[in-house]
């Protein structure tokens, strides 16, 4: 099965990975929170105009502030390298970290919802999250266990993932009853059925001899 997502194909089986607008995106929030870090600790000496602060330590902290700025934007192209997502019929698996790698899987069985998350900065990008939450999670209510970021047109993926989750085949139904219960349910049955017809054969078999 695939499915057209932000101008490409995701297909299931497959890897894939956000949209190419998450990297600028990524950079441009990181450098701004880096921007109001460095600020609020050193930025106040230089835009209020302190005369009595060496030179030399002026200039240290100005270049504090671009190494900073720098390496963030080496972390982003490593961490958009990193994260990677796939989909099967009955799982989905995510993993991304630049020092500490993560992965996760979750399968289609524990999902309970999938949101749609998208900030004013990702408005403008074009691109959202998808927060997916779990039963039984030990986050908490309404805490996600998984995110997929940088989604350009997250409602198709959205769809696909829901359809595993609201199929028979995938997991938990309406009603909480997981595959492997529908299926002792149905052998149970089967059985029953079996031995009804078994007894219903001897009863036949008893009256033809009388």
């Amino acid at each position: 099965m695939t499915v057209r997502c932000y101008s490409a194909m995701i297909t299931l089986g497959e890897d894939f990975k956000p949209a190419l607008k998450y990297k600028p995106y990524l950079a441009i929030y990181t450098m701004v929170v880096v921007a109001i870090i460095w600020a609020a600790c050193f930025g106040w000496m230089v835009f209020l105009g302190e005369t009595d602060i060496p030179q030399t330590i002026v200039v240290a902290i100005i270049a504090v502030l671009v190494i900073c700025l720098l390496f963030v934007l080496l972390w982003t192209v490593l961490y958009y390298k990193s994260v990677v997502y796939h989909l099967n019929a009955t799982e989905m698996t995510w993993k991304r970290g630049v020092w500490f790698r993560k992965t996760g899987i979750v399968p289609y069985n524990r999902i309970t919802n999938v949101d749609i998350v998208q900030g004013p900065v990702m408005r403008l990008f074009g691109i959202s999250n998808l927060k997916i939450q779990t039963a039984g999670y030990s986050g908490g209510n309404g805490s996600a266990e998984i995110a997929l970021e940088g989604i350009e047109e997250p409602e198709p993926l959205r769809a696909l993932i829901m359809d595993f989750v609201r199929s028979g085949s995938a997991g938990v139904a309406a009603t909480g009853v997981d595959v492997a219960e529908k299926t002792r349910a149905v052998s149970g049955d089967a059985d029953i059925k079996a031995l009804l017809t078994e007894v219903a054969a001897i009863r036949k078999l008893l009256e033809e001899r009388k």
